[in-house]
Formats: structure tokens, C-alpha cells, sequence
């Protein structure tokens, strides 16, 4: 009978770096969805402290650095010179600074169990070096992601860097994803046999490419949302969003979820066959994370863009490239059944 294995220390602590990721994902996406993303104007500090204010009378001017609020407005094509001390003061809002500033508290155990995962990974044998090597990418792309954090804040959220920033979030659950499936001398496998499991894994590595491609495609859609709202004098989204529908990257982006649909139903049927009838966790998460997005897509395009859908449809897709990575590796090499020359018990 396939079986789950309990987790081992390391993997525990790579599997706490690898949750807190996809929460601080479920976090963004509230900034997002409630425009709080310039709640904190600079970085790292929030309004020049360690501790933002609660209200704006107690903003200390004193402690903003002018010279970076008036490059941001030149990046942003706007006169430097009408950056002034009301100027910045009218764009303080309560509740997008501490939206953003919870968003940020959020990120600090990503970058501690990330180093600690890594630090851990020198005590683990020579077969499972390669831990050592994932762990170290994954704390240099928090790193970096950091970094990205703060160009996000003073680009005004152009187009293309929170595109950047999604892209190596999505590199970072793999390979944390990765991380706390290799942890372990005998990592778990899928009882399928040579052809059958090759067969498979190309099906769930297609799916796996389909998912990153949406989900590019998403951080992209949310962009234009955020440029066409600049232009639209704060009207209701219902009243301007069928423009969007007018655009190539929307079309394809809807289109790709059938596709995705198809293909996790396909591999999710082969995985099932070929291993005695049970398609394993990842394979069931991986299927049914899809239906729900697909309603949730449907929910939004037909009937209503609703903030928690949009948190949903953002969250998961964190959650359903992670499911995609573990199916994938339990798919690879040869199961543990095959490997001991015995037949797999179903």
C-alpha cells in the first residue's frame, strides 16, 4: 500500500520555509487586491520608522528622506518639484500602511526558517547534497526577492518588476518544494514501473509548465488592472473591465485553464491507473486545486471580481505549483518497489 513517510527534522524545517512562503503569497495578495501595495512609501522603514504610525499627525517629517520621494515622482514622470511635505501627507492611509507593514512582518520568517533550513542542510549525508545546494539558491532568492520588495515601493509598481518579483517566488516554492521532498535518504515514490512512470511524469511536468506560464500570465493581468484603474477616475471595476477582455495576454491566460484542466485530469487518470488505484496526495491536491481555480476564474469573469476570490485565485496558485513539484518528484527515478526487485502491493 502506498503510504506517506513522517518527515524528519530537516524536512519539517524545510517544510516550515516552504508554508511560510505560501502564506506570505496569500498575505500579498490581500495588499493587492486592497491597493495597500504604496501603504508604506519607502523601504525598509514605514514612514521613516521601524513602527508605522497609527495616524497621520503622528508622521515626522523629520524622518522622511525627500530626495528618494522625489526620484520615485521623476520615475513615475511627474514634476519632482510638487513633492512636498502635504503632498506626501494626503497619501497617507491607516489602513494600507498597516496592511503593507503586516505584509512586511510576514516576510521575516520567510528569510529566518530559509537560512535555517540552509544552515541545517550541512548535517545531512553526502547522498542528499543536493539539498545543500537547493537551500542555498532558495536563501539567495529571498534574498534577492527582498531586494525586488523594495524596487517594487519605489517604482511605483511598474509593470514588469511585480512580474519579476512573482517569477522568483514561483523559482522559490520549487525548490523549497524540492528541498523537502529530498530531505531524506529514502525519499517517497510512486510504485509505478518504467515505462508507465516516464509515461506519467512527462504528462505532470507538462502540467508543471502550464502552471508557471499561467501564473506569469496572472501576475501580468493584475498589471494592467493597475494601470487601466489610473485611468478610470476611481470608477467601480465592474464599469471598465471588460476592456481588459479586449487584451491578447487575458485571452490566452483563460484559454490556458482549460488547457491545465485537461491535462491534470489526464495525469491525475494516469497516476491513478498505473499505481494500483490510488493517484496519491499530490496528484488529488494537484486536481482539485485546479477545479477550484476554475471556478473561482469563472466567478470573477461571469459573475463578480470579489476581493476574496482574488485572494483565493492568487493563494492557490502558490499552493497548486508546490502539489505540481511534489507529484513530479514522486514520479521520478525508479520506485522503491522496482528498486528492491519486488512487485508493488496494491
Amino acid at each position: 500500500m502506498f503510504a506517506p513517510q513522517p518527515m524528519n527534522r530537516f524536512q519539517k524545517l524545510a517544510a516550515a520555509a516552504l508554508v511560510s512562503v505560501l502564506f506570505l503569497i496569500f498575505v500579498g495578495a490581500v495588499v493587492r487586491v486592497t491597493g495597500a501595495g504604496l501603504g508604506c512609501p519607502d523601504w525598509p522603514k514605514c514612514w521613516g520608522c521601524l513602527i508605522p504610525p497609527w495616524k497621520v499627525e503622528q508622521v515626522d517629517l523629520s524622518k522622511i528622506d525627500f530626495e528618494k520621494f522625489q526620484k520615485k515622482a521623476e520615475r513615475l514622470g511627474r514634476d519632482p518639484s510638487t513633492v512636498t511635505p502635504e503632498h506626501i501627507l494626503e497619501s497617507f492611509n491607516p489602513r494600507h500602511v498597516w496592511t503593507e507593514f503586516v505584509n512586511r512582518l510576514c516576510a521575516l520568517p520567510v528569510g529566518f526558517f530559509a537560512l535555517a533550513t540552509f544552515i541545517a542542510s550541512f548535517g545531512r549525508p553526502r547522498s542528499q547534497r543536493i539539498v545543500l545546494i537547493t537551500s542555498f539558491i532558495g536563501l539567495l532568492l529571498v534574498l534577492v526577492n527582498a531586494i525586488m520588495g523594495a524596487m517594487v515601493v519605489y517604482s511605483g509598481l511598474k509593470p514588469g518588476v511585480l512580474t519579476t518579483h512573482m517569477a522568483l517566488a514561483m523559482l522559490l516554492i520549487t525548490l523549497q518544494s524540492f528541498t523537502v521532498w529530498r530531505g531524506r535518504e529514502d525519499p517517497l515514490q510512486l510504485p509505478l514501473r518504467g515505462t508507465e512512470r516516464t509515461a506519467t511524469r512527462w504528462w505532470v511536468i507538462g502540467l508543471f509548465v502550464l502552471v508557471v506560464i499561467e501564473g506569469i500570465m496572472g501576475t501580468q493581468i493584475r498589471e494592467l488592472t493597475d494601470e487601466m484603474a489610473k485611468f478610470h477616475g476611481g470608477a467601480p471595476r465592474e464599469e471598465w473591465i471588460g476592456e481588459l477582455e479586449q487584451t491578447w495576454v487575458y485571452v490566452i491566460h483563460r484559454s490556458f485553464s482549460w488547457l491545465i484542466l485537461l491535462s491534470a485530469c489526464v495525469a491525475w487518470w494516469m497516476t491513478r491507473k498505473h499505481s494500483g488505484g490510488r493517484a496519491g496526495w499530490a496528484a488529488n491536491v494537484t486536481l482539485g486545486i485546479v477545479l477550484v481555480q476554475m471556478v473561482l476564474g469563472l466567478i470573477m469573469a461571469r459573475v463578480h471580481i470579489h476581493p476574496l476570490s482574488q485572494v483565493l485565485h492568487v493563494g492557490l496558485a502558490g499552493i497548486l505549483l508546490s502539489s505540481c513539484v511534489f507529484w513530479i518528484c514522486l514520479l521520478w527515478g525508479k520506485g522503491r518497489d522496482e528498486r528492491l526487485g519486488k512487485l508493488p502491493i496494491s
